[in-house]
This record gives C-alpha cells, structure tokens and sequence, in this order.
C-alpha cells in the first residue's frame, strides 16, 4: 500500500502499471465456476463471458489491457486499433486462454480485507460507475450512435484511476474524500495535484496509452475533447451519476444545469429530459 505521494506522473503510472488490478469477489467466484462448466464441455462463448466480465470496471480494464499486450504481440502493432468492446476483447484472446491467464484473481475484498472504509469508498465509485455506464449507454442510444457499446465501456471505465487509488492508497484516497466533503467548493484536479502531485485525468490517460488501450476508448474517456458527442455522452452521465448520488439525489441544486445539458446534446425537451433519465436509472 502507498501511504504517501509520488513525485510526479511517470512515476504514478509506473507504480500503477506494475501492481496487480484487483476484481471483485462476486466476480471471480462467477468466473471460477465459468472455468469449471468450459472443462467439462468447453461450451462457454464470448457472449456469456461478457456478462460478468463487463459488469465490473476493473475485470473489464484487466481484460482490455491484456488483450491489447497480445496484439501488440501478435502484429508488432503499438497503434491503438486493437478491441473496442469486452466481447471483442475476449474474441481476441480466446475462451481457453481466457480461463488460463485469469485462473488466479486478486480481489479488492482481500486486498482490502483489513480496510473496510477504503472499501466502502471503493464500492461508492463502483457502483457511480455503473450509473454513469447506463446513463451514457441510454444516451448514445437515443443518439443511435454505431458506438454505444464503446460509449458504455467508456464510462464504465472512466474513473478507474480513482477505483486503483482506492485499492493501492487508500490514505490518500480517503484524504481527498474527507477534503471535498469538508470543502465541496473544492475542485477535484486542483485537490489531486495537492494531495497526490498529479491529476486522475492524467494519470489515467498515461496509463491507457501505456497499456495501449483503443484510441476510440482513449478518446472518450478524455475530458478535455468534451465537445465531440460521444465524449459529452461519457461526461454527462457521470456528472449526473456523481450529482445524483450522494443524499440530496435528485433534488441536488447542480442536477437542473445537468438536465439543461443532457437535453441540448440530445435534442429533448426539459420534461422528456427528466422523463428519459428517470427512466434509464430506474
């Protein structure tokens, strides 16, 4: 566990690069008993493993990290064109080697088995995580955006820098969390080069090109392209799911800017907004 900031960016993502990305239990428990029913009839495909690998932020950027080491391995290729989507990824690698490589998992409940508020803070960006993936999916759909499922992956993804930070430091990360509930006025990148001596953003950009993850994810996931329409789908689901979540929820005083917002990128009417959003986090 870190306990104290690194210097600089290089060397948050080569110490992130270097750890292992935790799972969740649940999720290495259904996977083991995947493994189990792929050698006795070796009919498990693509499609089912995407269920549960997908449900989970960190299976699915432990999937798509590896998945972008093998093309490079295979075609000597460092140009970000690899697997867009978990079923593609899994496509490329193979339901054998699949099971092979991810026979051991580390889970998040192990790692932090004696740090049950590291946990809790783990689960509340897991599951904002998941409310954002939904609400941007719904959007890029109403958009008929081609895309949706990269969309969906992408805002399922966006904060995993967060979700390492509270795995691998989680003092820190509950620093930062105990700053902005004292101070909500704070803004998050100035409290992350405080703390941390980097932003998430970066760090998580460093680290998507490191693993060389698919330019198109990539680009998504980037904040500071928030005028292309699948990067305010991504931006906007999380700025209502992080809006919406703490105790106010709906009622949160930045929610109508949020809707304002939804409904221009949209084309919607404020009450078809509110109608279609309520409707997605049902």
């Amino acid at each position: 566990m870190l306990e104290r900031p690194l210097p600089d960016l290089a060397a948050w993502a080569q110490c992130f690069r270097d750890m292992p990305i935790p799972v969740q239990a649940a999720t290495a428990e259904e996977l083991a008993l995947m493994a189990q029913v792929e050698a006795l009839r070796s009919d498990i495909d693509a499609d089912q493993l995407s269920d549960p690998v997908g449900s989970d932020p960190l299976m699915a950027l432990k999937l798509m990290a590896k998945a972008a080491s093998l093309r490079r391995g295979r075609f000597d290729d460092d140009s970000g064109d690899g697997p867009e989507t978990v079923t593609a990824a899994l496509v490329l690698m193979g339901i054998g080697p699949f099971f092979r490589h991810f026979s051991e998992l580390t889970t998040v409940e192990a790692l932090l088995a004696d740090r049950p508020d590291a946990l809790a803070g783990l689960r509340r960006v897991i599951h904002r995580a998941h409310r954002a993936a939904n609400f941007s999916l719904g959007f890029a759909v109403h958009r008929m955006d081609e895309d949706a499922p990269v969309v969906h992956l992408a805002a399922l993804l966006h904060d995993f820098a967060e979700m390492l930070l509270w795995c691998h430091a989680p003092d820190l990360a509950l620093q930062i969390a105990q700053r902005q509930r004292d101070t909500p006025s704070l803004r998050s990148a100035a409290l992350q080069e405080e703390i941390l001596h980097v932003t998430l953003a970066d760090l998580q950009q460093s680290l998507m090109h490191a693993w060389a993850l698919p330019d198109l994810l990539a680009r998504i996931t980037n904040d500071a392209q928030a005028e292309h329409p699948q990067v305010r789908s991504v931006a906007l689901g999380i700025r209502l799911a992080r809006h919406t979540e703490d105790e106010r929820g709906w009622d949160n005083p930045a929610v109508p800017d949020d809707l304002k917002a939804i409904g221009e990128l949209l084309s919607l009417s404020p009450v078809a907004t509110s109608e279609l959003v309520r409707a997605i986090d049902a």
